[in-house]
């Protein structure tokens, strides 16, 4: 067992440097550095590892270090999945694992696409979208390959509810998963400042997107040195992006509120979901407090791109969330019973 527990500690060692490449990534685009090196899989014409550190410097330094943490990840996943492929006897996990290595792979072609085509919008959404999920299915793994998951656990059933926890947690994943693109979407289309105000757009809950109102708001943001005179006017659909993530995430608080205060109050069946339960809280409070701050200080490059972390951390801990009702609770409706009565505790 000492064996399998090292693979458990390597697939959460892997687990964090997904997330610190997410966080890499955050401030390439949070630098606006992604074409600072023009070149792929090369950079300015040198092999990846061998480029002069002190040519590191600016835009190059984010990017740069983005593709080198990004080859690290690469590497750690080909060899959690052979060392799965040797340890690990349930087919899915192994598969899983494979499953890993591929996104892996996809994920950096489309890295490499990104920059070849000079930032395309689908094609840098479906990165940033793809790195999100390689970050859920490593946390995952990690979560597999755990003495907790392989223990032996009984089988409980909750109170009868209008909608069980699983389901509300695999809900609440969805919705979280949902503005994790939406916000991606947000970013690579430069409407972060789209909309300048908080908590209302231009002084309104849905302000016009006629011409006249929108050479208004473009006036506006001159007035207030947000944008300059040379450059692109703001368009309704940066406006409708930005409105999308921000109503988006109300709904998506609420949701994570809902299941975190359900978690907690199954703290009974294990202590685990009332530790969830609390940091979710956490989280999407700081979540919130983030996403005011990056409208308020106009971007600033440290709040966006912990914004996009926390983002990854709910996203993350969401997917936990979601395996350990599915792993207590299996994914049957609630039905009336006594709370928390383990499987075949009835007929004893």
């Amino acid at each position: 067992m000492t064996g399998y527990n090292n693979l458990h500690r390597f697939a959460l060692f892997t687990a964090c440097a997904t997330f610190l490449l997410i966080i890499a990534g955050g401030l390439v685009t949070s630098t606006q550095s992604g074409l600072s090196v023009p070149d792929w899989p090369n950079t300015y014409g040198h092999f990846m590892f061998a480029y002069p550190l002190d040519q590191m410097v600016g835009g190059i330094f984010f990017e740069h270090s983005h593709r080198m943490i990004a080859s690290v990840v690469g590497l750690l996943t080909v060899l959690l999945a052979l060392w799965l492929w040797r340890r690990e006897e349930r087919p899915w996990v192994r598969n899983l694992g494979f499953a890993a290595v591929g996104i892996v792979m996809l994920q950096g072609l489309l890295g490499g696409l990104t920059v070849l085509f000079l930032l395309p919008t689908a094609i840098s959404v479906s990165h940033a979208t793809l790195a999100q999920t390689f970050f859920a299915i490593v946390v995952a793994l990690a979560l597999f390959t755990s003495p907790w998951w392989r223990g032996e656990l009984p089988r409980l059933i909750e109170r009868d509810r209008s909608i069980s926890v699983t389901r509300l947690c695999m809900i609440a994943t969805g919705a979280v998963y949902l503005q994790l693109i939406l916000g991606a979407l947000m970013r690579h289309l430069s409407a972060g400042l789209a909309v300048p105000d908080v908590p209302l757009a231009y002084g309104q809950i849905f302000p016009s997107l006629s011409p006249d109102a929108l050479s208004g708001y473009n006036h506006e943001l001159i007035v207030r040195d947000l944008r300059l005179s040379a450059d692109d006017p703001v368009t309704a659909g940066q406006i409708v992006a930005h409105l999308a993530h921000r109503y988006w995430a109300l709904a998506t608080s609420g949701l994570i509120v809902w299941t975190a205060v359900r978690l907690i109050g199954l703290r009974e069946a294990s202590p685990r979901f009332r530790t969830i339960g609390v940091v979710l809280l956490a989280l999407v409070a700081l979540q919130i407090t983030l996403g005011v701050m990056t409208v308020v200080t106009q971007k600033a490059v440290d709040l966006t791109t912990a914004h996009v972390a926390t983002g990854a951390l709910i996203l993350a801990l969401c997917v936990l969330a979601t395996l350990h009702t599915v792993r207590l609770y299996g994914l049957q409706r609630s039905a009336p019973s006594v709370a928390f009565t383990p499987r075949g505790a009835a007929a004893a």
